[in-house]
């Protein structure tokens, strides 16, 4: 019998990226505590958003509706990285990047929980930006699953590809 198995990710899905930030542009226009501010936000590139207000509170503020609407379009926060708001001339201006794939530090990491802590006969394979799981048995894999589900990661992890 082969072997059952899938991977796991880092993916952003932009497109959920950018309603959300579609979402908060809107928001930021209509909301009251919002007049007179200043307050903006846009990309920065592909893999970045700035923000810019007149205050830190502002661009923080600002930040907190992204995250909020952010979490409604069902993504996780662990893809935003948020620097802090640094002054700009006479405004504040506050970059997120956004974190996809995931670095050789983190897929050493989770790898060792699979092999510490998961059942016996799994393997994990690095491949670039991503881990490739396997094993004889798919409850095995669907165990792996939910131990990675409960760990604490500081990424965003997909499970695709399970067969």
């Amino acid at each position: 019998m082969a072997d059952s198995s899938f991977d796991i990710v880092s993916k952003i899905d932009h497109q959920e990226v950018d309603n959300a930030l579609n979402q908060t542009v809107k928001e930021i226009g209509h909301r009251f505590d919002f007049k007179g501010t200043g307050a903006s936000i846009s990309w920065s590139g592909q893999t970045a958003i700035e923000i810019k207000a007149n205050s830190e509170e502002r661009a923080n503020a600002a930040l907190d509706v992204l995250k909020e609407k952010v979490i409604k379009r069902g993504l996780s926060l662990k893809i935003l990285d948020a620097d802090e708001p640094r002054l700009s001339g006479k405004e504040y201006r506050l970059l997120v990047s956004l974190k996809e794939g995931i670095d050789q530090e983190h897929a050493k990491k989770i790898s060792k929980i699979i092999r510490d802590e998961g059942p016996k006969g799994i393997k994990a394979q690095i491949q670039g930006e991503e881990l490739r799981v396997s094993s004889k048995k798919k409850d095995d894999l669907q165990e792996v699953m939910a131990l990675l589900k409960g760990k604490d990661l500081d990424v965003a992890l997909q499970f695709v590809n399970y067969r």
